[in-house]
């Protein structure tokens, strides 16, 4: 059965080797929408400037404080990363600035991040494919993150860039409602922001079809992130007819598993 594919996913998965995953799927236009923390768009930038090491999860955080060493899990990202970080998107930001001037462009953070994509122009970005293949990006939490603090950094040596986070939950909310196929299907990697941002656009239709759910949060805190597909079906999230799963696995450990045994087994057939 066809339906509209809503893929979301938090930071860390970007941070982690699941973003080559990410990148094929946008790369081979096997998912219609994306939904991400900032995080999840500047690591995938970052990323194409400079490398993430490897490191451990119990190394000390004032020795890596003092050598300049910032740590995301078992991932170590050097300070100088966010320096070319930086120096790279702060001319963007004032071409943006300008167009909005000049030519009354209206920002949105899905439109920036086209932008960000379009200009990174390298193909081992998700980003870059999803805007190569027109799949749109929502981060309703775009200041939440080094992004934030390159707006904010900006916005006193250049003021006045706009982004305007209504037309994006109008747009967000309208690839739920006008779905083409009708179906559309949820395959949420983590939870927070990303999983509820997709849920709730898919109310607004009376609920997604399909729904894979993996992460490792519980319910018992009555968190989002820990809740299962059944809590979202009496919200209107998720129909009650709908097919659903939730996964209590690592998803970096299942999600390329489960992308090799089905989007990727369409194309890549055994000999």
């Amino acid at each position: 059965m066809k339906c509209k594919v809503f893929l979301g996913f938090t930071s860390n998965l970007i941070s982690s080797g699941v973003r080559d995953t990410v990148r094929y799927l946008t790369e081979h236009h096997m998912v219609d929408v994306v939904v991400t923390t900032a995080g999840g768009i500047e690591e995938d930038l970052i990323k194409c400037l400079a490398p993430t090491y490897k490191g451990d999860f119990y190394l000390s955080g004032t020795h890596l404080r003092s050598n300049g060493l910032n740590r995301i899990g078992n991932l170590l990202v050097p300070n100088d990363n966010y320096c070319k970080f930086e120096d790279w998107i702060i001319p963007i930001f004032d071409q943006m600035l300008k167009e909005q001037t000049l030519e009354n462009v209206l920002w949105t953070p899905s439109k920036v991040i086209a932008r960000l994509g379009k200009e990174i122009n390298n193909e081992s970005s998700y980003l870059y494919w999803a805007y190569k293949n027109n799949i749109p990006v929502f981060c309703p939490g775009l200041t939440d993150g080094s992004l934030g603090d390159m707006l904010y950094f900006h916005s006193f040596r250049n003021p006045g860039l706009i982004i305007d986070i209504v037309q994006d939950i109008r747009a967000m909310n309208g690839e739920a409602i006008h779905a083409n196929p009708r179906k559309t299907g949820m395959i949420i990697l983590g939870g927070g922001m990303p999983k509820h941002h997709i849920c709730n656009a898919n109310m607004m239709r009376n609920g997604a079809d399909y729904a894979v759910f993996i992460n490792t949060a519980q319910e018992f805190d009555g968190s989002d992130s820990g809740a299962r597909p059944d809590e979202a079906v009496s919200w209107g999230k998720i129909r009650g007819s709908a097919k659903t799963v939730k996964v209590h696995c690592d998803a970096t450990i299942a999600f390329p598993l489960l992308v090799a045994e089905t989007f990727a087994a369409k194309i890549c057939k055994p000999l």
